[in-house]
């Protein structure tokens, strides 16, 4: 019974951290997008107001980026809840993040999904998303990319998850060495939840991953 209070413990420690992580790189990515989009959208916006004042009819330049100014925020919006994963299914969180990645052109990005949705553990999903998160910031800052590709798949038994860059790639057999890229964290969240994880990658090949989640084998109650 200690052992077990123990375990259940330190399961609770790795969804707190897991959470706290998610958040910072929330507030990460909107102060990304203040500056590189909408901040950039707005400067435009002035220069171009500036300019319809001896040329009126430019002003819908101005009246334009400024109304794109305005979706830009609504989308970033959703972002700005810290628990923004809660009320979202899992496919959904990964889309928010697909559409950022296309939005702020960091990266020519896709998901593809089954319509049949299992409804899993909160803390599952907590960790499935930060795995998803862990190799999309790899891509978008170390792979040198140019298209991510991710497609969702629930069964009556399981949900696999695929994704894929194009990238530089590296040696899998340097994995444990490497610094910085986040990829070492993903196989030891896996275990976390009795998920199967599989990294494969080849120079030149890009960066891929397989998430297996089997939902009987991994109830809740089963991950300590």
């Amino acid at each position: 019974m200690l052992q077990q209070k123990d375990a259940e413990k330190k399961f609770e420690r790795a969804i707190a951290e897991t959470q706290i992580e998610i958040r910072e790189e929330t507030l990460r990515n909107i102060s990304w997008e203040l500056h590189d989009n909408i901040g950039q959208l707005l400067t435009l916006a002035k220069i171009q107001v500036d300019v319809a004042k001896d040329k009126p009819e430019r002003l819908s330049e101005a009246t334009d980026t400024i109304t794109k100014s305005l979706q830009e925020l609504r989308a970033l919006s959703k972002l700005i809840n810290p628990d923004a994963i809660k009320g979202l299914s899992l496919t959904e969180a990964i889309t928010l993040e697909i559409e950022r990645f296309n939005r702020l052109q960091y990266i020519e990005a896709s998901i593809t999904s089954n319509e049949e949705v299992q409804l899993l553990d909160d803390k599952i999903e907590i960790i499935m998303f930060r795995i998803l998160q862990e190799f999309f910031t790899n891509t978008v800052k170390h792979s040198k990319a140019s298209k991510l590709t991710v497609d969702v798949q629930y069964d009556k038994e399981k949900l696999v998850i695929n994704a894929k860059d194009d990238g530089v790639g590296f040696n899998i057999k340097d994995l444990n060495t490497k610094q910085g890229i986040g990829l070492c964290n993903i196989k030891s969240r896996g275990k976390l939840i009795n998920a199967d994880v599989e990294l494969s990658s080849e120079r030149g090949q890009g960066t891929a991953i397989m998430v297996t989640y089997f939902y009987k084998k991994n109830l809740p109650e089963d991950v300590y």
